[in-house]
């Protein structure tokens, strides 16, 4: 008889995006997650760039997560990069008021359908100032705890864990997970290398809840 496949959902923005060739070196670590699992997991990666918690609603992206979604599925939601964004008011949200609001509907979705919300908060982006790598969206961070925490959700805190990890191999290394090492430019979206290494994060960091999924990380 054939084994179940465990289905994964993946609400998020550009940093979990999947991209296509033409886009190259350019990824998100949604496209990578899937080689830290066995073939039992499957992933369906919804994350699309420039969406914040708010516009991924207001867009029906989540709505359609809802319409698949069954019992005994995953949904990993990592929101928190756009939300910060005050210039853009249809993007932006308060972290202690309507981001956590928000948080809560993909939870509902989730769990109306018997399925397992996961958080994960927002990735590290390469922000190194006087030889030290900072952690951005602290409130947003922070408010996903919160919320974490009050509707006993799991969590994986990437922000954690990827700057320790950056500060573990340095700035030198580090530079090349992100497309500043193409464009001169870009400190927040990854190439190829680092997007594998934010989908490994990850993984370990599903390893580490020791739920069911844990079993099926390589």
């Amino acid at each position: 008889m054939e084994n179940k496949k465990i289905n994964v959902y993946l609400a998020g923005d550009s940093t979990v995006q999947t991209y296509d060739s033409s886009r190259a070196p350019q990824a998100g670590w949604g496209q990578c997650i899937a080689d830290y699992f066995t073939d039992d997991v499957q992933f369906f990666n919804h994350a699309i760039g420039g969406r914040s918690s708010k516009t991924f609603i207001t867009e029906g992206r989540l709505e359609k997560i809802g319409q698949e979604i069954k019992e005994g599925d995953y949904l990993f939601i990592q929101m928190g990069h756009n939300d910060s964004t005050k210039s853009r008011p249809e993007r932006y949200t308060e972290p202690y008021e309507d981001y956590k609001e928000y948080l809560l509907q993909y939870i509902k979705v989730a769990r109306e359908r018997k399925a397992i919300p996961i958080l994960i908060t927002p990735v590290g982006r390469l922000h190194y100032v006087r030889g030290e790598f900072l952690a951005d969206f602290g409130d947003y961070c922070n408010a996903m705890k919160e919320v974490a925490e009050e509707e006993d959700v799991l969590l994986i805190d990437l922000m954690k864990t990827s700057i320790q990890y950056f500060t573990t191999i340095g700035y030198e290394e580090v530079h090349r997970f992100f497309m500043i090492s193409v464009n001169g430019a870009d400190c927040t979206h990854f190439t190829e290398k680092g997007a594998n290494e934010m989908a490994r994060l990850v993984s370990e960091g599903i390893k580490a809840l020791n739920i069911e999924l844990s079993h099926f990380v390589k």
